[in-house]
């Protein structure tokens, strides 16, 4: 029984992602009136003179604080494997 639960609930996984990738907009392709819009309204809603730092740190903010997450607790991993490493070798 527990089998059937397991394929059961891969196939809906896999039918979710792959209706999520069908319906998600084409990768690369912008609508076009996004960047004309950053361009012109960004210093009047951000008060930001540079457009490329308007849209990295207030457009796009919650982003840019997930990309630093995921590369401090990378970066915390590997200081930990290499401490657990040296670790063990000084006990030998």
């Amino acid at each position: 029984m527990r089998q059937v639960v397991a394929w059961f609930v891969l196939i809906i996984m896999v039918a979710v992602l792959i209706t999520g990738a069908l319906l998600m907009h084409p990768f690369g392709y912008p609508p076009s009136d996004m960047d004309d819009y950053m361009i012109a309204n960004s210093q009047a809603e951000t008060a930001n003179n540079n457009v490329v730092a308007a849209v990295l740190f207030d457009y796009r903010g919650l982003d840019t604080l997930g990309e630093a997450t995921v590369l401090f607790t990378a970066v915390t991993g590997v200081l930990l494997l290499f401490r657990v490493l040296k670790k063990k070798e000084k006990d030998t």
